[in-house]
């Protein structure tokens, strides 16, 4: 009876719960939520200041007191409090035109893949107590190939590699299940962290999070560009401390992100070492796509079908393939219910 007075006044959603970023799907009306997974916390009186993109415009630029959270760290809950009530909040504005008090949604989530049955826990108590009805995980790299409409249902290989804020997810997927994957925690986050370093070593420059980011999407790359790309690079001089501001090229910019690369490229290798030969030889047809935020820095498929001899291409719409994934699979929940991760307790029926 209750489950029902809930269906009623709930719509299901589908959540890919980011590092970086939290998009939120809602069945029958599409990706309704893209915001930082950011909170702002009163340290004073523990209170949340702000959520999603208010609280990342808040980055560095608050009272001491104030302080701008990640609770998650590589795609892991690391503040359980912070991570529901981001969720809590998330829930509620999707359902701000109805009557709240009855919004028990049913929430497919996205995880990384590989992640511990307390990890896997940590996710769902969280969703519970920001009032899911039901909870279900999915892999991010099996959303995301759902997500791109790759047949994960069928006795072909598959290879997606996620490239997200805080984790990398590589996996090859066949018959609906993961048959080989690897999980890195070199991504989007570790990008940023090597221009930070590269601008200290290399300019004496100490720059923030926020201009590393952009300075990565204005002229980020993993291989030789046809033309010269240059961008304005602002700190503070940490021999004067005073302000200072240098100019850099694409080649700068390689150079700092070139170990972190190399990781990536050589897990991506490993992976199709370990899959099984007949799954080779489908990706081979079929190629690596390549889904999430990272997959976007200029000529990194270009390097990857050098190194591994497969074409590797970005799927449209990277961004979103996850949760786009997540929202399929609300809209078939019994069809796909195979791709799924199991969890520690029984759902009840819808």
């Amino acid at each position: 009876m209750f489950n029902k007075v809930f269906a009623y006044f709930s719509q299901d959603v589908g959540i890919d719960l980011g590092t970086a970023i939290t998009l939120v799907y809602v069945r029958g009306r599409g990706i309704v939520i893209n915001e930082p997974s950011v909170v702002a916390v009163n340290q004073k009186t523990g209170q949340l200041v702000a959520i999603g993109a208010e609280a990342k415009r808040m980055v560095g630029r608050t009272p001491a007191y104030i302080t701008a959270v990640r609770p998650l760290v590589g795609g892991v809950v690391s503040d359980f409090e912070v991570t529901e009530e981001m969720l809590k909040y998330f829930i509620r504005k999707v359902h701000e035109e109805t009557f709240s008090l009855f919004a028990r949604p049913r929430v497919v989530i996205g995880i990384p893949s590989g992640v511990t049955e307390v990890e896997k826990r940590a996710v769902e108590d969280a969703a519970k107590n920001a009032g899911a009805r039901e909870v279900y995980l999915v892999e991010q790299p099996m959303a995301a190939a759902i997500g791109i409409r790759l047949p994960v249902q069928e006795a072909v290989g598959s290879m997606v590699v996620d490239i997200g804020g805080g984790t990398t997810d590589i996996a090859v997927i066949s018959l609906g299940g993961i048959v080989v994957s690897r999980a890195l925690k070199v991504a989007g986050d570790k990008f940023n962290d090597d221009i930070i370093r590269f601008a200290r070593d290399e300019f004496k420059l100490l720059i923030g999070e926020r201009t590393a980011e952009d300075i990565k999407i204005a002229i980020g790359s993993a291989y030789e560009l046809p033309d010269l790309m240059e961008a304005t690079m602002r700190g503070r001089d940490l021999v004067t401390g005073l302000p200072k501001e240098v100019v850099v090229d694409d080649a700068d910019i390689r150079r700092a992100l070139r170990h972190s690369i190399n990781v990536l490229v050589n897990a991506i290798k490993a992976t199709v070492e370990e899959t099984p030969p007949e799954l080779v030889a489908d990706i081979m047809h079929r190629g690596i796509m390549l889904v999430g935020g990272g997959s976007l820095l200029r000529g990194l498929d270009h390097l990857i079908s050098e190194e591994t001899k497969i074409p590797a291409k970005v799927a449209e719409d990277p961004l979103t393939a996850v949760v786009r994934g997540t929202g399929i699979i609300l809209e078939d929940i019994d069809s796909l219910r195979e791709v799924l991760v199991s969890t520690s307790f029984e759902k009840a029926p819808a």
